[in-house]
């Protein structure tokens, strides 16, 4: 479906003034959720518990509708201890359907919370209700509230220690590793695209225009040498893209920024925001990861040891065994990729939201770009 299809579909969905009755059902908007509509879908497990009232958050800014709904109770809920608050992700917006309706991310974070996550041992939000029409491309994720259980949720600025960055290792090894060796999973990650299919779909909501517009408008973040050699990037990245299709595939992130990541208290590392979930080679998810995730500095530092340690838990989480040099060229490549996810999020085509302030977008842009530069990326 394209974004003309998906307009036509969206404008029929506005038109209708069907009530949210079931726990099926998807509301059109935050404002028309009934507190019936949350009983059926918060209480249906407790008997006698109804939500009374409640009252929705602000909203956010990202590339989904999301608010937090804050509840109330009857004693049978209260006793019970259901959630006080729980956190939603929607599609009720058109540029949000379009984005994460012509690239399947809305359909693929529904499929993965409902089949993927609850045989996932990794540190991950936990879904109270997911769902998704692929008719209109409606779609909401209810999501147990994290904050105040967590240390923090990260961004650009969060202090990203060594033992942190293993951390974010071990979680993407044991969900690689796990998707490889797992017989129930193997079969379940065949419904997922792969991320060349993936990655062809966004192209419909101008992933290439909008990414080389961004390129262009980076100059004060990407070095010099590499920036003089602009022409080259959407090539090296179609290649790259290719490349990695080519490779055995796993269950991959696909969108590990920083951002998505967030510190549990036990101190360990948590992984959030699953719409560009795909089949994918894990080089992907390891090139994404550090290359946002650490200051230019320790990533110079570190990066060599912690591929290293990478491999090491991969191989113990049932995953495939890979060989230094040969990861360390697909990490090379990898990057590549990744800088394209965020050149297109500074000057974002018609059809996409606005998606990420201008410091956080530049920083990334900084830190993958930097990295290129010093790994010779594009002469791969």
């Amino acid at each position: 479906m394209n974004p003309a299809q998906i307009q036509t579909a969206y404008e029929r969905d506005q038109g209708s003034n069907r009530p949210a009755l079931t726990a099926q059902d998807l509301p059109l908007s935050f404002e028309s959720i009934s507190h019936g509509w949350l009983t059926a879908v918060l209480c249906g497990n407790t008997p006698g518990a109804a939500v009374l009232a409640h009252r929705l958050s602000e909203t956010d800014n990202g590339s989904s509708n999301r608010r937090k709904i804050y509840l109330d109770y009857n004693p049978a809920g209260t006793q019970a201890k259901l959630p006080a608050s729980v956190f939603c992700k929607a599609t009720h917006e058109l540029a949000n359907r379009i984005v994460l309706g012509v690239s399947g991310g809305a359909r693929n974070e529904v499929l993965f919370y409902n089949t993927i996550r609850p045989l996932l041992e990794i540190e991950a939000p936990v879904a109270r209700f997911a769902s998704f029409d692929g008719e209109s491309f409606n779609s909401m994720i209810m999501l147990d509230d994290l904050t105040g259980k967590v240390q923090a949720f990260c961004n650009h600025k969060t202090v990203m220690t060594r033992q942190r960055a293993e951390s974010q290792m071990r979680l993407l090894a044991k969900l690689h590793g796990t998707c490889c060796r797992n017989s129930m999973l193997k079969q379940r990650i065949l419904e997922f695209p792969t991320f060349q299919q993936f990655f062809d779909n966004t192209l419909g909501f101008g992933m290439r225009e909008g990414s080389e517009a961004g390129f262009a408008a980076a100059e004060e973040a990407i070095p010099s040498r590499l920036y003089r050699q602009q022409d080259r990037i959407w090539p090296a990245t179609l290649a790259a893209v290719r490349s990695g299709d080519l490779l055995p595939r796993t269950l991959a992130h696909g969108d590990v920024h920083l951002k998505n990541w967030y510190i549990a208290a036990s101190g360990e590392m948590g992984l959030s925001d699953w719409q560009c979930v795909a089949r994918a080679h894990w080089g992907r998810d390891f090139a994404y990861t550090l290359a946002t995730a650490l200051t230019i500095e320790n990533r110079r530092a570190w990066e060599r040891e912690l591929l290293a340690y990478y491999l090491d838990q991969l191989t113990l989480a049932g995953g495939e065994s890979v060989d230094f040099e040969s990861a360390w060229k697909i990490y090379r490549q990898q990057l590549i990729p990744s800088l394209t996810w965020w050149t297109v999020t500074l000057r974002p085509t018609a059809d996409l939201p606005d998606m990420q302030p201008r410091e956080v977008t530049i920083e990334f842009i900084r830190r993958i770009a930097t990295a290129m530069d010093d790994l010779d990326s594009l002469t791969l």
